[in-house]
């Protein structure tokens, strides 16, 4: 069992309802996939980890393995 802590098409931030054995909380980043449904990508260390994911979207697009951090323009530093 999970709480869902906030979903952001296609990515959700669960809180398992079990706790790790250091006593932590047990966060997860899951992605939806077409005719999959929710499929679990990413365990973070901890919950400041998914904090920040949370806050910054291209962060958890790196986390996913998506494109993230994507420039429009790339110029020559000469």
């Amino acid at each position: 069992m999970s709480d869902v802590i906030l979903e952001r098409y296609p990515y959700r931030y669960l809180v398992m309802k079990k706790k790790l054995d250091n006593g932590m909380p047990d966060c997860r980043l899951q992605k939806h996939k077409d005719y999959v449904g929710w499929t679990e990508i990413y365990k973070f260390d901890n919950q400041m980890q998914m904090d920040l994911a949370i806050e910054d979207q291209e962060y958890t697009k790196w986390l996913a393995g998506d494109p993230a951090y994507v420039r429009d323009v790339v110029r020559s530093p000469y």
